[in-house]
């Protein structure tokens, strides 16, 4: 084979490698966006409020065990407070928002601009849940101001609508977290 034969055939052979790599590199980028970590965007370990420290509340019975365990965002000044979950988009089903007083006080509580159904989850001073509120998102016409939960208490947890019921949460039970 003369010369020329020789350059079409290694540029065939460079030009081939170099869409194969391109077509490599592009399906590599269809299985999520990367979440810096080795997770993908769509996995629910990713942080829906990376503004917010964070705590691990688990709820417990009277017996102590464990009905249920979110990863909660805490809203412990009034901005976080008054915007609480109204900017979030949507809430995986093991993540949640504590909202954290300094002592007891009436509380009340709306869903302004809320996109879905939360249940709102009120807590006295010793962390005992004193009542459940399950809030649904506001209608078309509707902008939840008008969706009003009161109770006294000194925190607050808000998750997924009906994450109380799957988990048997129910008033009495304790939230226990560290600030």
């Amino acid at each position: 084979m003369d010369a020329s034969g020789s350059l079409r055939s290694d540029r065939r052979t460079v030009l081939t490698g170099i869409a194969t790599s391109l077509g490599i590199a592009t399906l590599g980028g269809c299985t999520g966006t990367f979440a810096g970590d080795g997770e993908t965007a769509d996995d629910t370990s990713q942080e829906v409020h990376p503004e917010h420290e964070t705590t691990d509340v688990q709820v417990t019975d009277s017996e102590g065990d464990v009905s249920g365990e979110v990863m909660a965002a805490i809203a412990d000044t009034s901005d976080l407070q008054r915007t609480g979950l109204s900017e979030t988009d949507e809430l995986p089903p093991d993540r949640g928002m504590l909202f954290v007083y300094d002592e007891m006080q009436e509380l009340t509580f709306t869903m302004p601009d809320m996109d879905f159904a939360i249940d709102i989850i009120f807590a006295d001073a010793d962390r005992t849940i004193t009542s459940i509120y399950r809030a649904r998102a506001p209608g078309p016409d509707e902008d939840g101001s008008e969706q009003v939960y009161f109770d006294t208490g000194q925190y607050v947890l808000e998750v997924v609508y009906e994450w109380t019921a799957e988990h048997g949460v129910q008033t009495g039970d304790v939230l226990e977290f560290e600030l």
